[in-house]
């Protein structure tokens, strides 16, 4: 690594090795490699003249790949396909001539393409449902503790810890359909001509059309794909990027939900993310216990969801058959995207496999609002117990605006409780088991075990997980 120039983040510093793999060079350029030879194969089972020879020659180079020699070529033809169509044929005299038969560039660079991001959705995939697996059993663990809910960011009817986990675990389940879907549509662009129309193939066929939508099947087969795309430019449809990365910063939106909230329970002291013995939280204030974790997911989901608009507006600007401007683009936003969320979904299992609860806290802060969320429950033992019910409601209202004004003005405790059992009319009503906090979370708690079983457990099904050895880069 150079000391000298700018190095991209991305890569040294948040993301996976196995997700810079699949869109560094050596990744990107066999691929092309694997199509020339899965082109070639096809070509010989059509019947054109390509030989068994010349297609073992070309397997044999697939990932002996001269990156110094390519370099040279694209420095004289300002061509990155042909440079390597070049460095390929020099490893591979016998097949040189037949490299690249009939084919444009973007049979290599969109169909190698699709392929890297068929391994990269596959790959986030996975990562999401190492996430969901790790709330899921944390929510598993708090289901049943009560805590105080919000709406607003202002407090309202008590919930569990586990409840409120399951919601950040269901936006990634949300995700994880998207991913798939996605998966599930992505096709192949095989083998469609200069610009869609396989003009190059029909002559190689000599006009025979049903060779060539044979051709077409055949490469997509090879690809590890079952369907082509029906209609194509000089590209797949760009409107296949912009729902990839909408898909992903569509994750990102969900982590920085969850990740906001991380902090601010963090503010309240009920959670915190893990806190490694020697972890320094500020260079000057030696007592702090930042969340620099859920921080910096917030700060990458955030690169992640700025990235949306580039591919919707590349998409809308691809003139006619194709307008070259979105190379340069998609070189950068694409892959970036994938890195950036691949970060932000390592750090948010390192974070959902280590959350600290604090439960005394956790009832303190709901203790403190207690009264006043049990108003109802209060009128409802109190009417049971022969009161007027009218009568009853006025008094609360008095006794909680007086409780209010105590908390809000003097700073002193929610008395409100104190007042009500003083009050003669709400003598006969078991105050006690009306705020009591656990009969105040609904079903809270079956919920749950509801999502567990409905929505977690077949998603550990279809992603079973192994101990992770990702190294988490902070």
């Amino acid at each position: 690594m150079s000391n000298e120039t700018y190095e991209n983040p991305l890569i040294t510093r948040y993301a996976s090795t196995a997700m810079s793999r699949l869109f560094g060079a050596q990744h990107k350029h066999s691929t092309w490699r694997r199509l020339w030879v899965a082109l070639a194969e096809a070509e010989a089972e059509m019947g054109l003249p390509v030989t068994a020879t010349q297609i073992e020659e070309l397997r044999s180079q697939v990932d002996n790949i001269d990156f110094a020699a390519a370099a040279n070529y694209e420095r004289q033809l300002r061509h990155d396909v042909m440079a390597h169509v070049h460095a390929y044929g020099d490893h591979c005299p016998a097949a040189r001539p037949i490299i690249h038969l009939g084919a444009t560039s973007c049979f290599v660079t969109d169909n190698a393409d699709l392929m890297i991001f068929r391994e990269a959705l596959e790959l986030v995939a996975k990562r999401l449902a190492a996430v969901i697996d790790a709330l899921g059993k944390f929510a598993l663990e708090y289901r049943d503790l009560p805590t105080l809910g919000f709406t607003h960011l202002q407090p309202a009817q008590p919930t569990t810890v586990g409840r409120r986990a399951c919601l950040w675990a269901y936006d990634l389940a949300l995700d994880l359909e998207e991913i798939e879907h996605r998966l599930d549509a992505l096709c192949a662009r095989s083998t469609k001509g200069t610009t869609g129309t396989q003009a190059s193939f029909l002559q190689l066929f000599d006009g025979d059309h049903q060779k060539v939508r044979q051709l077409e099947q055949l490469v997509a087969q090879k690809m590890g794909f079952s369907a082509t795309y029906a209609v194509t430019g000089q590209t797949y449809p760009r409107k296949v990027d912009a729902q990839i990365v909408d898909s992903l910063a569509g994750i990102g939106a969900s982590a920085h939900k969850a990740a906001t909230d991380l902090r601010i329970l963090a503010h309240r002291k009920e959670l915190e993310e893990p806190f490694e013995k020697s972890q320094i939280g500020s260079s000057a204030m030696a007592y702090k216990r930042n969340p620099m974790r859920s921080e910096r997911i917030c700060g990458l989901a955030r690169f992640a969801m700025s990235l949306q608009s580039s591919t919707s507006a590349t998409h809308a600007t691809q003139w006619m058959e194709r307008t070259l401007d979105d190379s340069a683009n998609r070189r950068l936003v694409i892959p970036q995207a994938f890195l950036a969320i691949d970060a932000v979904l390592i750090l948010y299992q390192n974070v959902a496999s280590g959350l600290v609860v604090y439960p005394k806290v956790i009832a303190r802060n709901l203790r403190e609002e207690l009264p006043f969320m049990a108003t109802e429950n209060i009128l409802m033992a109190a009417v049971a117990a022969g009161g007027d019910r009218q009568d009853l409601h006025e008094r609360i209202r008095q006794h909680s605006q007086a409780a209010a004004t105590e908390v809000k003005e003097h700073a002193r405790p929610n008395d409100l409780v104190a007042r009500l059992q003083s009050d003669p009319a709400f003598a006969g009503a078991d105050i006690g088991s009306a705020i009591d906090p656990s009969g105040l979370t609904g079903r809270s708690a079956e919920q749950v075990d509801e999502f567990l079983s409905e929505v977690v457990e077949p998603i550990r099904t279809r992603y079973p997980q192994e101990a992770s050895t990702e190294e988490l880069r902070v």
